[in-house]
């Protein structure tokens, strides 16, 4: 368990002004309606879509690697609608760390929580794999309103960004673990905690396999979800997160959890559960965040780049 961030004077020292008073015009802007909070999030990630050009580039990169086939048209129009999507972003955020849940509940939707709560019943934890949609600030803190959960945190580097937004997160949570801690999210599981844990970016070679990813036949995917499922006593469960079109807010659909999993063969493991990323992602491809860098870890060291010359 990570030590919450506390409190100091010195946070009011001119070095952290700025900071404040950018948390402040977004506080104040956060009472506005979510409609339009979305709009003004469509609008400035349209316009980080063109000062971002290096991330343009590689979300289109990712996009072109995993659907080859689709024409350059739509692959254009993807980027447009991602960068909308990133934008909005910003407001998640805001929504996630600083509503009140009388605001929130409006904008929740929430369905298959039964299957949690079976694998509770039968003394396990969950382990909740969770993709890297671009609205996952304001969707955990809707799936907190039905289940307050564990979550791994990355502390910031900046004391007073790292109080606000530690404090903001665990409005859904019921403590964080710190990003590398394994033995704490074991623990935790094993305390029949509900824990999130996002399996789809490229952590690197380390505890990774090469299997397919879309189109890309040999992309880096962590073996973690396979160490937390052997060495808990918990059920992997599959989360997909949503937003919902017309304002309507967000979408939790948890789903039957996979059965037969870890199979021993890590391989076909991580390829399955790669495989429900994509059903995740196919629901709402303009959501899912491309612009990482899915694909620098190469399983040759020395081969070039899939980012090179794009």
């Amino acid at each position: 368990m990570v030590q919450a961030p506390q409190f100091s004077w010195r946070f009011f020292l001119p070095q952290y002004w700025l900071l404040w008073l950018g948390a402040a015009l977004l506080w104040l802007i956060s009472w506005l309606p979510y409609p339009v909070l979305m709009a003004l999030g469509s609008g400035f990630g349209r316009l980080l879509g063109k000062l971002l050009t290096s991330r343009r580039k590689v979300a289109l990169r990712n996009i072109q690697l995993c659907f080859p086939d689709m024409p350059a048209a739509e692959q254009q129009a993807l980027i447009e609608r991602n960068f909308s999507e990133t934008g909005k972003a910003l407001f998640d955020t805001v929504i996630g760390w600083w509503w009140p849940n009388w605001r929130i509940k409006k904008l929740a939707h929430f369905s298959g929580y039964e299957h949690i709560e079976t694998a509770l019943a039968e003394g396990k934890g969950v382990l909740l794999l969770a993709a890297h949609f671009l609205h996952l600030e304001g969707a955990c803190r809707v799936f907190g309103l039905t289940h307050p959960s564990v979550g791994f945190y990355r502390p910031h580097n900046n004391p007073l960004m790292d109080y606000l937004q530690y404090h903001g997160r665990n409005r859904a949570n019921k403590y964080m673990i710190g990003k590398r801690d394994v033995k704490g999210l074991i623990e935790a599981l094993n305390q029949q905690e509900v824990c999130f844990y996002l399996p789809d970016q490229d952590y690197g070679r380390n505890r990774a396999e090469f299997v397919p990813f879309f189109a890309v036949p040999d992309a880096a995917t962590t073996t973690g979800t396979l160490l937390f499922a052997k060495a808990a006593n918990c059920v992997v469960i599959p989360v997909i997160t949503s937003r919902l079109a017309g304002s309507q807010g967000y979408k939790i659909t948890v789903l039957p959890a996979l059965q037969g999993f870890p199979s021993g063969d890590d391989k076909a493991d991580v390829t399955r559960v790669n495989q429900w990323v994509e059903q995740a992602v196919l629901q709402h491809p303009e959501q899912y965040m491309w612009l990482h860098r899915r694909f620098k870890t190469r399983p040759d060291a020395k081969a070039p780049s899939l980012y090179k010359g794009h």
